[in-house]
C-alpha cells in the first residue's frame, strides 16, 4: 500500500500516535492506582477499594474532577470527572488535555479517529472494567480481580493530625494516616481532609514503591450516583480487546476518508 503525500498524518504514523497515546494513559492510570507501580495489565478504573477506600469514611458516593499527578511534575498524568458509588466509578477523561495528547498533531489525530475522549469504569461488584470511547459508541471490556472489601474490622486505621491548610477554598485537616491490612502490610498517606465536606479527602499524597503519587478533588458533590453511569450504554459495539477495537475502527475511518 502506497501512503499519501498529501495529508499530514499517514496511516502508519497515525496508528503509532494513537498506539502510543493509549498505551501511555493506560500505564498513567495503572501507576496512579499502584502507588507507583507500572504494571502490564487490562485497564481499570481509578481504585476506590483496598486501603484507598478507608480514607473516605462515609462519603461511599461523590462526583468531582479528579487529577492524578506522579513525581514532582507541574501538571496532571491524570484528570476528569470522577463519579463514585459504593465501589463502583467511572472517570470521564479528555484525552487531547493529557501530557500525551496535548500537541496539535496528536489532538487532532485523536479527534478525527474518535479517541479523543474516554471513560473508563471500574466494576468490582461484577470483577470487570469497561473502556468507553463515546464517540465510537464502542467499549472494551476486561476481566479483573476479584475485589477484597476494606472494613475497619479487618484493617487497622491510625490518624495523626499534622495541622490545618486550606484546599481549593475549603478548611482542611491535614492527616497522616497509616492503613495496615489484615495481612499486615502498612499504607501510608497524607490527607487534607474537609471541614465543611464530611471530611471528605479533597487531597491525598501517598509514596509506595518509591513512587510517590498525589490525587486531588475539585468540585466535590455528596450526592448520590445514578446506577446507569457505571454501565456500558445501550447498543454500544463491544470488544474484548483494545486491539481489535483499534484496529477495526481506526482502518473503518481511513477507508471512509480514502486512504
Amino acid at each position: 500500500m502506497n501512503e499519501p503525500t498529501n495529508h499530514p498524518f499517514t496511516m502508519k504514523s497515525q496508528i503509532q500516535i494513537l498506539a502510543a497515546i493509549l498505551l501511555c494513559a493506560t500505564l498513567t492510570t495503572a501507576r496512579a492506582q499502584r502507588g507507583g507501580t507500572v504494571a502490564m495489565a487490562a485497564p481499570t478504573g481509578p481504585s476506590f477499594g483496598g486501603p484507598n477506600a478507608l480514607l473516605f469514611g462515609d462519603n461511599s458516593s461523590f462526583t468531582a474532577t479528579m487529577e492524578v499527578q506522579s513525581g514532582s511534575g507541574s501538571s496532571p498524568d491524570v484528570s476528569g470527572k470522577i463519579s463514585v458509588s459504593d465501589g463502583k466509578s467511572r472517570l470521564d477523561m479528555d484525552m487531547t488535555k493529557t501530557a500525551s495528547g496535548s500537541s496539535a498533531a496528536s489532538a487532532a489525530t485523536l479527534k478525527a479517529y474518535g479517541m479523543d475522549t474516554i471513560a473508563n469504569i471500574s466494576r468490582p461488584d461484577k470483577n470487570v472494567s469497561y473502556m468507553l470511547y463515546p464517540s465510537l459508541n464502542a467499549y472494551v471490556v476486561s476481566t479483573t480481580p476479584q475485589a477484597t472489601p476494606a472494613t475497619a474490622g479487618k484493617s487497622k486505621v491510625e490518624t495523626t493530625k499534622l495541622g490545618t491548610e486550606t484546599i481549593d477554598g475549603h478548611a482542611c485537616t491535614k492527616n497522616k494516616v497509616v492503613v495496615t491490612d489484615d495481612k499486615g502490610a502498612t499504607h501510608e498517606y497524607t490527607v487534607w481532609n474537609a471541614d465543611d465536606l464530611k471530611n471528605f479527602p479533597l487531597k491525598f499524597q501517598q509514596t509506595e514503591g518509591g513512587a510517590e503519587s498525589t490525587i486531588t478533588f475539585k468540585d466535590v458533590k455528596l450526592d448520590k450516583v445514578d446506577a446507569s453511569v457505571f454501565d456500558p450504554p445501550s447498543g454500544a459495539k463491544k470488544y474484548d480487546n483494545m486491539g481489535t477495537l483499534m484496529q477495526q475502527e481506526m482502518m473503518s475511518r481511513m477507508r471512509g476518508r480514502g486512504q
